[in-house]
């Protein structure tokens, strides 16, 4: 139940990251719950290979270099959803700055409730 839950609310942080970008164009609603599945997949099984392959640019950008995984990780997710498009790498990097930062905001509220 929990797991449906974060899938619903990070899917309303995809219709709320492409409502306020212009480069970012989502089909409908079922489209913005796939794309959370699809990154909540690309995230667990992708994304840590990846921030270990990147150590050394990560270091010395002192972590900016993860918001690039970030945006490489949307890129992806909007290969594989239909219904979901980015214009390209700079509105993936907004798009996953907007979902961060919510996903953030409600996992923040979601450990003072506990």
């Amino acid at each position: 139940m929990r797991f449906v839950l974060k899938i619903f609310l990070s899917s309303f942080s995809v219709v709320v990251a492409a409502w306020l970008l212009q480069g970012v164009d989502l089909r409908d609603y079922l489209s913005a719950i796939l794309v959370a599945i699809v990154l909540a997949l690309l995230n667990t099984l992708l994304k840590p290979i990846l921030v270990i392959l990147t150590i050394p640019f990560t270091i010395i950008t002192f972590g900016l270099f993860l918001l690039v995984i970030n945006a490489a990780m949307a890129l992806l997710a909007a290969y594989f959803v239909n219904g979901f498009y980015i214009a390209g790498f700079w509105w993936a990097m907004g798009f996953s700055i907007i979902v961060s930062l919510m996903n953030l905001m409600i996992n923040l509220d979601d450990r003072k409730r506990r």
